[in-house]
């Protein structure tokens, strides 16, 4: 578990790129490009500020990272010189954002001209001894700083780390994650490996586009941008996912493989998308949260295009398991609602509670071997719940760190969103517990319902539950919401899901 690669590392494939055609389109956004050129300017104009402030190789670069064209050329910028992009989330609120980054003190901070309009941000900035940087469209300029006493010392350097990267906080608060040089090129050399790429003799930005539509936040969109670099292919970045813009580019670029997390799929199914609009595509990665396989299977139906889900984290800097075209045609019928097969060069094993190895079929916790999660081929031990069956496939079946404990009895939230789900009017559910001062805990349930399906009562989904269930994984308490709140994974946040019952 070497974490090497077969190919070059990332960083040589990213200086490679230096010397591509200036004029060449690189990045759509919002109906502009911008050129290659455009963006190696700015990464360059941002690398001689670094350089006067003596933060060379191996020092942190924090950048509020949006779905942009400037925050390509600094991933680029910061990963192609050996730096440590330190990333910060646009999209959660202005105090977290600014408490964000006080707690994190990078020694300087690119953000768009939004950004710094706000005194509360700027001050956060200020406050963590950041040199403050505007970075809009293809410019970078410095901020003054509010003066302010008492500024943190910043943490300058992070060697051998090349991304900071925060987790979704769905179950939680978020924490930052270190990604080293190490493990991206592992993923890099696994995906290749998984996908069977062949790379065709190309110019830089030309040939096909890959569509980044999951926010560069989360390890699906920095993934999605950093493959594109490596594989020196033109993207179209959008802000956020939206049914309308996502069809406008594939109808305009026409595709081979897209990306979409089930909510998104469900709209485009709610919409009643025409197949001939998505007729390029051959796949659909589907990951960042569960798919359920009567969704998968509705999809592939009408638009005769395979859904491949894949399953990872943060701290795996990326996938480490999933379907292939060849294991879809192979194996779909009989493993639907797996997650997969491991990666090349991912072990994958599942443990008990005492950390002994349970037998194939058994559940217990996943625990990962890989050169992507860092370290010298040490188990890590994840909080999913997971089986190995007797062909290779994986099965994530709930997290051990949400399982709600009622009476002593165990309830796992993902088999109560199962049970109704197979309502025939409920199109997503999804389960959290709650304190009870006699049993501890009890389960509760929101739920989103199909289109043109009446709202079921309290009364039916109880029966329903009772019919499904053991009489302790039935809510005491179902609330119908519009939409589950979800964070920019496009996953239920149980921290929000929660606050709805309070």
């Amino acid at each position: 578990m070497d974490g090497s690669t077969a190919g070059p590392s990332l960083t040589a494939r990213l200086r490679a790129l230096l010397g591509a055609d200036a004029d060449v389109p690189a990045v759509e956004f919002e109906g502009r490009t911008a050129t290659w050129g455009e963006l190696r300017r700015l990464g360059e104009a941002a690398g001689r500020e670094l350089d006067a402030l003596g933060l060379g190789e191996g020092a942190r670069v924090g950048v509020v990272l949006g779905n942009r064209p400037e925050s390509v050329a600094l991933a680029h910028l910061a990963l192609s010189t050996g730096r440590c992009l330190t990333v910060f989330n646009p999209l959660q609120p202005g105090d977290r954002l600014a408490a964000d980054i006080e707690r994190t003190a990078p020694p300087v901070l690119f953000a768009p001209a939004a950004f710094w309009e706000s005194r509360e941000r700027a001050s956060a900035a200020a406050r963590a001894g950041a040199a403050g940087y505007m970075a809009d469209g293809v410019s970078v300029r410095r901020v003054p700083s509010p003066p302010l006493e008492g500024t943190a010392t910043p943490t300058r350097f992070a060697p051998g780390v090349a991304v900071e990267l925060s987790t979704s906080g769905t179950t939680g608060p978020p924490k930052r994650v270190p990604l080293t040089y190490r493990q991206l090129d592992a993923t890099l050399g696994s995906v290749d490996g998984h996908m069977a790429a062949r790379r065709r003799e190309r110019a830089p930005f030309t040939g096909g586009v890959s569509l980044i539509s999951t926010p560069m936040v989360h390890i699906g969109g920095l993934w999605g941008v950093i493959q594109s670099l490596a594989e020196a292919r033109r993207m179209v970045l959008l802000e956020r996912f939206t049914l309308d813009g996502w069809r406008e580019v594939i109808r305009a670029h026409r595709p081979k493989v897209a990306g979409l997390p089930p909510a998104a799929m469900r709209s485009v199914l709610e919409a009643d998308v025409p197949p001939e609009e998505l007729s390029s595509l051959r796949a659909i990665m589907a990951g960042a949260a569960p798919t359920p396989p009567d969704l998968a299977d509705a999809f592939q139906r009408r638009y005769d295009v395979a859904v491949l889900v894949v399953y990872g984290a943060t701290e795996f800097s990326g996938a480490v398991a999933g379907w292939s075209l060849g294991l879809h045609r192979t194996w779909w019928e009989r493993k639907k609602g797996s997650v997969g097969r491991p990666f090349p060069g991912v072990d994958l094993r599942v443990t008990g509670a005492d950390g002994e190895v349970l037998p194939t079929g058994e559940r217990g916790l996943l625990e990962v071997r890989t050169a992507q999660a860092g370290g010298d081929g040490e188990w890590i031990r994840t909080s999913d719940l997971a089986r190995l069956d007797e062909d290779g496939f994986l099965w994530i079946e709930g997290r051990a760190d949400d399982v709600i404990i009622r009476g002593g009895f165990k309830v796992h939230p993902a088999t109560v969103a199962a049970a109704l789900e197979r309502h025939p009017a409920v199109a997503e559910a999804a389960v959290a517990g709650l304190p009870d001062e006699r049993l501890g805990q009890v389960p509760v349930a929101a739920f989103e319902v199909r289109p043109g399906a009446d709202v079921p009562g309290d009364g039916e989904l109880r029966a329903w539950c009772r019919r499904e269930l053991l009489p302790y994984e039935v809510p005491v308490r179902f609330l119908h919401v519009p939409e589950l709140p979800r964070g920019v994974s496009q996953k239920v946040s149980r921290v929000d899901l929660v606050a709805l019952f309070q």
